[in-house]
């Protein structure tokens, strides 16, 4: 069973006359190209432990299989504005799971798509915790309650959002959550074994 010990944050924008071109830029953008990514649902594990994109980039290998929550958008529209974003809500007590979130608007701002992921997150993870609260009000409002219930201890989100290429190319923006696993102690470094 595997369950990651560690996860970073990272986002990227990519332009290209082809869209699946556009998509790999925006991926190296984000530094995670070299990788296999395999998108996973939304639940943020328990006790996993927030690194740098920075620590995070140098854990990873070429060619690794790498399981990613990602909010990815894309549009070839002039001017038309994208945005991706991964919204994070973290319980009070490690020992329970959190919530991420995928939005993927368009004509949304980054503070707008950022605050709509991470207000879809908490409110995920609230309704999980028993916290009582009226879905009609206002984010600012519910992360108030939230955070006053003592039960929800962290919420964020990481976003990116682009304007459409003014000469029609591909624009594609990603934004991700990169679970990483812990070390294997039969593998040195926990490099990929040698396969006979």
């Amino acid at each position: 069973m595997f369950v990651p010990q560690k996860m970073f944050f990272t986002k990227g924008v990519g332009r290209h006359k082809d869209y699946l071109q556009s998509f790999e830029l925006a991926l190296r953008s984000a530094g995670i190209e070299k990788c296999n990514l395999v998108t996973v649902s939304s639940i943020y594990p328990p006790g996993c432990k927030r690194i740098t994109k920075e620590d995070g980039l140098k854990l990873l290998q070429s060619g690794a299989i790498t399981f990613v929550v990602m909010a990815r958008n894309a549009t070839n529209e002039p001017n038309r504005l994208i945005a991706s974003s991964i919204g994070v809500a973290q319980p009070s007590d490690e020992s329970q799971y959190g919530y991420l979130s995928e939005h993927h608007p368009y004509g949304e701002t980054d503070e707008r798509a950022g605050d709509y992921a991470e207000d879809l997150a908490a409110t995920m993870l609230a309704s999980t915790l028993g916290v009582e609260f009226d879905p009609n009000t206002a984010w600012d409002e519910r992360e108030k309650i939230y955070k006053m219930s003592g039960k929800i201890v962290r919420t964020f989100n990481v976003t990116q959002s682009a304007e459409g290429d003014k000469n029609g190319l591909w624009t594609t923006v990603v934004s991700c959550a990169v679970l990483l696993p812990p070390p294997d102690p039969e593998v040195p470094n926990n490099q990929s074994p040698k396969i006979p």
